[in-house]
């Protein structure tokens, strides 16, 4: 008889952590990782943002949805959220670091504390839950990071030293860490996140006056991006369909706008 085929994006018996996961891209991959067959566990600070997607994807999947209030800016709580993790839902196979965020503003005017701010945030957080679940990961030969950057990280952006800087260092760090631990069967991988508008991005975009619509101009697409779009990517390298990948940063952000001749 014949087998079925191999679906190598099913994750069931597998366990997830999230950062940021209470809204956004964060709360999208929650869902479409327990779409999946994943239990999630997902962190941010908003206590309400949590409990109101970890009760939707429950509804939605039938998956375990572990909401753990951390600001992973803070060593203490990332190594409890990862306990925590693996004292509930057993295990830990899938780490998505996708909190992050910045304030923009003109470098000639940027403080020590905005600076920092944006190196913790992006970076020091990522370092402190990738530490965390290092050990697990090493002691059952197997384990998938994805890091959530941004195109900044690769073109730089007006208003943004210290997150363009940031996210930057993230992609680095993404390449190292699989460089390091891929011999334990570890993946690393990184997405540069393009214009994606989700409700806390469309509100920075407000406060720093950018037009969303000039954005999408600015993409090959001519549009914006879905915060369920950037979840696929997601999905994808934390799978087995991406067993062969490691040490990558792929851009998610509609195309390039290539200079030439004009459009038709």
């Amino acid at each position: 008889m014949t087998e079925p085929p191999l679906d190598l994006l099913d994750l069931t018996g597998r366990v997830a952590i999230v950062t940021g996961g209470g809204t956004g891209i964060g709360a999208a991959t929650a869902r479409m990782l327990a779409e999946h067959g994943a239990d999630v566990a997902i962190a941010a600070r908003t206590e309400s943002d949590l409990e109101r997607t970890s009760e939707a994807v429950e509804r939605a999947t039938g998956r375990r949805c572990l909401a753990v209030p951390t600001d992973v800016k803070d060593e203490t709580q990332v190594t409890r959220l990862v306990q925590q993790t693996v004292g509930e839902l057993g295990r830990v196979d899938i780490l998505v670091n996708n909190a992050g965020g910045t304030r923009m503003g003109p470098l000639k005017d940027l403080p020590t504390k905005a600076w920092d701010a944006g190196f913790d945030l992006n970076v020091r957080s990522a370092y402190f839950a990738t530490r965390e679940v290092g050990p697990y990961f090493m002691g059952q030969s197997s384990g998938a990071i994805v890091n959530i950057s941004s195109g900044a990280g690769l073109t730089g952006v007006r208003g943004g030293a210290h997150y363009a800087s940031a996210k930057a260092a993230l992609q680095m760090f993404t390449r190292v860490t699989a460089g390091e631990w891929g011999r334990y069967g570890v993946r690393a991988n990184c997405l540069a996140v393009g214009g994606i508008t989700s409700e806390r991005v469309l509100e920075a975009w407000d406060r720093a006056r950018i037009d969303p619509q000039s954005i999408a101009r600015g993409v090959a697409l001519r549009r914006t991006g879905q915060p369920r779009e950037v979840a696929a990517a997601i999905l994808f390298l934390a799978s087995d369909a991406a067993s062969y990948i490691s040490g990558q940063t792929i851009a998610v952000d509609g195309g390039p706008n290539l200079s030439g001749i004009p459009d038709d």
